[in-house]
């Protein structure tokens, strides 16, 4: 539900609506919040991180912009976009210690690039301009019910990101009515790769992960084979969320980005790329991109979903 000031005003001048005057007093009282937040980033480091900088600054443009009143879809795009040239980095979310939310706005690997900019896009649409709603947003999204308990958790797999986040309502899996077909793989990457995995160390994490991995063979699912893209991709709309099928054995996903779509109809990829690279935005359509690599069989689409 979106928050708003039920404060209503009488003017000598042009009579507003309730939500114009509201907008224009949550904007005082949000100017107010950033220039503090920028005189506490400076005089507290440790209390005040760069991250929250960036989320104030990419608020305060939506706010100005009036993006609530733009779909979700040309949201993530406005956020996703604000990203473009940040760097890739990889495991950031595997920290040593006990699992934690990670809220880094500084580097991303391909997921943490579609699961914070969705955060902060659901933020605007919200109507809850903060850092906190930023994390709270980011942990509903990022693990198993919108709840942290422990590694098993995380939404590891992106199928099952997919399937988790359209039952709390964030997204719906548009694959099958976009034009996609039944993705039949056994998936079990994670337990047939235990040494790469330090948690699963563990014989107890081991287990748990296995459970999740025997919970996804039960579940019917469809991917649009990349050749078949260039012939659904006008049913692909602006903000989609692109997860990007693998050929290799037990897994599921090997990439994830964010549907673009161009004046001409094109459909393009903003993403966070590999190693070494930056965020960036394809220049050729996705059909295109996903012929030159082997290893990439499809695409799955999930579609953010307006806030009543």
């Amino acid at each position: 539900m979106r928050l708003r000031s039920d404060i209503f005003l009488l003017t000598s001048g042009p009579v507003h609506s309730p939500r114009v005057i509201s907008r224009e007093l949550r904007w005082k009282q949000f100017s107010r919040l950033v220039i503090l937040a920028a005189f506490l980033s400076v005089s507290h480091t440790a209390a005040q991180p760069a991250d929250r900088k960036i989320a104030n600054e990419i608020f305060s443009e939506a706010f100005t912009h009036k993006m609530i009143d733009q779909p979700v879809g040309s949201v993530v795009v406005f956020v996703g976009k604000k990203f473009l040239g940040f760097p890739y980095e990889a495991n950031t979310l595997d920290v040593p210690d006990s699992e934690q939310l990670v809220c880094d706005l500084h580097s991303f690997d391909c997921v943490t690039f579609v699961e914070n900019v969705l955060a902060l896009s659901l933020c605007i649409k919200n109507d809850r301009l903060s850092y906190d709603a930023y994390q709270n947003e980011l942990m509903k999204i990022r693990y198993r019910g919108g709840r942290l308990q422990g590694y098993a958790s995380r939404l590891h797999y992106f199928s099952d990101w997919i399937y988790d986040n359209a039952r709390k309502g964030i997204v719906d899996d548009v694959t099958d009515s976009v034009g996609g077909v039944p993705y039949k793989k056994t998936i079990n990457f994670m337990t047939t790769h235990r040494s790469s995995y330090r948690k699963l160390v563990e014989d107890s994490m081991f287990r748990q992960i296995a459970a999740c991995e025997e919970s996804l063979r039960t579940r019917t699912m469809f991917y649009i084979p990349k050749s078949d893209i260039e012939k659904v991709q006008s049913a692909i709309q602006t903000g989609d969320i692109i997860a990007i099928t693998s050929a290799q054995a037990g897994l599921d996903i090997s990439h994830t980005g964010i549907a673009v779509k161009s004046e001409s109809g094109e459909l393009l990829f903003l993403h966070a790329p590999d190693v070494g690279e930056k965020v960036t935005m394809i220049s050729e359509p996705l059909g295109e991109y996903l012929k030159r690599h082997a290893g990439q069989t499809g695409i799955m689409v999930a579609r953010p979903r307006n806030p009543a």
